[in-house]
């Protein structure tokens, strides 16, 4: 079963959405997949 998910609405500068999408395209995920991965290794580390 796959974890629930919400929707949530963020505003971001051009510059950087359109480095995450170049970069989700390079690591062949969704810009959503990508922003979750790059926040969730955020928070991880945060927490070292």
């Amino acid at each position: 079963m796959k974890p629930l998910k919400s929707k949530v609405s963020i505003t971001l500068d051009d510059d950087v959405i359109k480095e995450v999408k170049r970069l989700a395209e390079e690591d062949d995920r969704s810009f959503s997949q990508y922003v979750n991965l790059i926040l969730k290794e955020h928070l991880n580390q945060l927490k070292k």
